[in-house]
């Protein structure tokens, strides 16, 4: 048993190797610091990375992540280079422990070299890939080919996700039905995740006819709280399909849409909700589109203004989107065009130094 262990690496992105790693080094140390090292021509922030290590190894008590911006370049044959990358990584230790490093444990052909300017031992960990065949590169390479190979965390969110927004009765649903079911061709686990306001809806209609059986929408009082809550739950399914999902999710709706919904019934949004920066949101146009009433749908007369709304509110926060219009087939087409797009450019990574 060491004192302190220390495993480097780049986790670009976090996979099944470097978990191994990680929970091999825990097992032969009394305290393990991951040190994320990251540089600026990476595509996945360093923050990310660290983050998604944190919430794998929540049950790892003895393991501590942090991470450091490294821009040295990789040059195992130069003296200044080695210096560069160890000051960086002795500067990231010391951020979270003043404990000394007794072992270095890795995979890598430079481990040996590394423990040695830490004066410390090297612990190698499969070095020949056996109990877990995967890389850093070969995720990169072929995210959807390795994804199984990624903790739910990476998998959240390096999923590309595509969110249906639009007005009552416009098809959302529909159309994110059907976006779903033409990738769950290739991906069996791909998900779609419905729009809980509308539960929420039935639920608080059904609990207030409980008490007024004569009870209609229009009786139904709405409070910021309520909005809060939807779009809380919202945003709950979302991730949890996210963890366990394929590369891209589908939603009908999510927390931000249901601030704009907040702003038809309250007249303005009291809990801000921005955009999820890592969606792109699929508009559908209420023109051309009848109205079909469900029972909880307030009418078609809100429709145009609500289409403007939500245009106004995703240019404002300066997030993509894309109208669909026309019929159901063109819709479904162009939102599948968008979709095959944003993965192409989610799963192309920057080259690492």
């Amino acid at each position: 048993m060491y004192r302190h262990a220390l495993v480097i690496g780049k986790f670009y992105p976090p996979h099944a190797g470097h978990h191994h790693l990680v929970r091999s080094a825990a097992a032969v140390a009394d305290r393990v610091t991951v040190v994320v090292m990251a540089s600026a021509a990476e595509s996945i922030p360093l923050a990310d990375r660290v983050s998604w290590m944190r919430q794998s190894h929540t049950a790892d008590p003895s393991v501590t992540v942090t991470g450091i911006a490294c821009d040295a370049p990789m040059d195992l044959g130069s003296e200044t280079v080695w210096a560069a990358q160890v000051a960086a990584m002795r500067a990231a230790v010391r951020g979270v422990t003043r404990v000394p490093v007794d072992a270095v444990v890795s995979s890598e052909k430079y481990g040996e070299e590394l423990a040695h300017r830490f004066s410390a031992v090297h612990v190698c960990v499969d070095p020949g890939r056996v109990a877990h065949p995967v890389s850093g590169t070969a995720c990169r390479a072929d995210l959807a080919g390795h994804w199984e190979a990624l903790d739910a965390p990476a998998r959240a969110g390096l999923t590309t996700r595509i969110v249906v927004v639009g007005a009552e009765s416009t098809g959302t649903t529909t159309v994110s039905r059907a976006l779903a079911r033409h990738y769950r061709s290739a991906w069996n686990r791909t998900q779609w995740v419905p729009e809980y306001g509308r539960q929420a809806t039935h639920d608080k209609l059904d609990a207030l006819r409980r008490r007024h059986p004569d009870a209609s929408m229009d009786d139904l009082t709405w409070t910021g709280t309520d909005f809060a809550r939807i779009a809380a739950e919202q945003t709950r399914l979302e991730d949890a399909a996210a963890r366990t999902g394929s590369p891209v999710l589908v939603c009908d709706t999510d927390a931000f849409a249901t601030t704009v919904w907040e702003r038809r019934y309250l007249g303005t949004s009291v809990h801000a909700v921005a955009p999820d920066r890592r969606a792109l949101y699929l508009l559908t146009d209420h023109v051309g589109v009848p109205f079909v009433q469900d029972g909880i749908r307030d009418g078609e007369h809100v429709r145009a203004d609500m289409t403007g709304w939500f245009e106004d509110a995703l240019t404002a926060a300066g997030r993509s989107w894309v109208l669909l219009t026309g019929g159901l087939a063109d819709r479904v087409d162009l939102a599948v065009r968008v979709t095959d797009q944003a993965l192409r450019l989610n799963v192309t990574f920057a080259d690492p130094l």
